[in-house]
């Protein structure tokens, strides 16, 4: 199992229940073990086994909601 982190940006939340929907979205996405989104810094915070899920996969959950993933 290879762990990696990555931060990515998420514009477009405007409300906690924003941010919300994105943790819950991003946990429910196969290998990854760990979510913390920020809204003020209007990021997430993504622990994920590489082997299992690519930082693409994430970013497509995250803009099939709706919010933006800028490259």
């Amino acid at each position: 199992m290879a762990t990696e982190t990555v931060k990515m940006p998420v514009l477009g939340m405007t409300c906690f229940n924003c941010a919300r929907s994105v943790e819950k979205t991003l946990a429910a996405v196969p290998g990854v073990t760990k979510v913390s989104v920020d809204l003020k810094t209007a990021s997430a915070d993504v622990e994920y086994d590489s082997g299992l899920v690519t930082r693409p996969v994430l970013e497509t959950a995250v803009r099939d909601l709706g919010y933006e993933v800028p490259a």
